[in-house]
């Protein structure tokens, strides 16, 4: 996967600040949890985002709320673009996803905004899950380009 994006700096936006008070802490009990469900078949809430840390070069497992609409993935990025995870799959250009129990290669990830994602949000997410978008604060989201994993060339 191609670090192209990396070339560009990309501006912080941080978490809402209800995300930091009421949803980081959490994010420590529910991770384990929602660890085990993320990417199964019929579990619409999380997905399974999985990358290659910048530094470290370990393999990880990352619980969010992705979704695919054709040849496309958004993620909304409750914690903003400064988490590990998202600056992980930026800096590798990519990650393997796992949605509603299928695999994707996704690749290109972008950082957008929710005018930029609007018309994919609405045919991702249902109104009400847009409606706790922006009533936790999610102002980005990430989009990448993806092929189903056995199609990948």
């Amino acid at each position: 996967m191609s670090t192209n994006s990396q070339a560009v700096p990309l501006t912080p936006v941080p978490p809402s600040l209800l995300v930091r008070i009421a949803m980081r802490p959490l994010t420590r009990i529910l991770n384990p949890l929602m660890r085990k469900f993320a990417g199964r078949r019929h579990v619409r809430m999380a997905a399974e985002v999985r990358h290659i840390g910048r530094t470290s070069g370990r393999a990880y497992s990352t619980p969010a709320g992705a979704r695919v609409h054709g040849d496309v993935a958004v993620i909304p990025l409750t914690f903003g673009n400064q988490s590990d995870w998202a600056k992980n799959v930026r800096a590798a250009g990519g990650c393997s996803l796992k949605v509603n129990g299928e695999e994707y290669t996704a690749v290109a990830p972008e950082f957008v905004d929710r005018r930029d994602a609007g018309p994919l949000l609405k045919s991702a997410f249902g109104p009400v899950e847009r409606a706790g978008f922006r009533l936790l604060g999610i102002r980005q989201y990430l989009r990448l380009r993806v092929v189903p994993a056995g199609q990948a060339g």
